[in-house]
């Protein structure tokens, strides 16, 4: 899937929000490891990476020919410093109207309006594909997410008590939100 859109940032600069290509791979690889290294609320950590350059080359270049999947990175300064996606949760009949929704930035751009910028593009995204539901889990006390998905559109369904398991600080309790993109009932 396409996407490309410049934004103003809080701070004056611009970035660009674009698809990551084949080239990017090695850069996309490098901020993977660095985000997930500044946080504790994401699903991996980067000792946990398995991907090689040459695989994330192909997964990008598969994302840039989807018609229903994206990855879409932030681009700052010549530099990546972020990415989100969409992809389908299962490509079964009864699964299939559902897109799972993931993000990371570069801690030292946060609270530029980057997270807010790639969630909007992965929504339009997500209803071009016509998804009916965008999906996401975040960690219970990562406020500043969970505010900025409510903000958003996106509500709360549930939560898991023991969805992640930190190494750090023992069980994470998730909070399970979807935004209705289209409601076919």
């Amino acid at each position: 899937m396409k996407y490309s859109k410049t934004i103003t940032l809080r701070d004056g600069r611009s970035c660009t929000l674009r698809n990551g290509t084949e080239n990017d791979g090695k850069e996309v690889l490098e901020v993977f490891r660095l985000t997930h290294e500044q946080t504790d609320f994401l699903l991996t950590y980067p000792d946990e990476m398995t991907f090689t350059v040459e695989q994330e080359c192909q997964f990008l270049h598969n994302k840039e020919e989807s018609e229903n999947s994206v990855e879409i990175l932030a681009e700052v300064d010549g530099r990546i410093v972020g990415s989100a996606g969409i992809e389908c949760v299962g490509d079964r009949f009864k699964t299939r109207h559902r897109a799972d929704f993931g993000m990371s930035i570069d801690k030292a751009y946060w609270g530029l309006g980057i997270g807010t910028a790639l969630t909007k593009a992965c929504i339009e995204c997500a209803a071009k594909a016509g998804y009916t539901q965008l999906e996401l889990q975040v960690v219970s006390d990562n406020t500043p997410a969970l505010e900025l998905y409510r903000k958003a559109g996106f509500t709360e369904y549930g939560r898991n008590p023991m969805g992640f398991r930190s190494r750090h600080t023992g069980w994470q309790e998730l909070v399970l939100m979807r935004l209705v993109l289209n409601d076919e009932r």
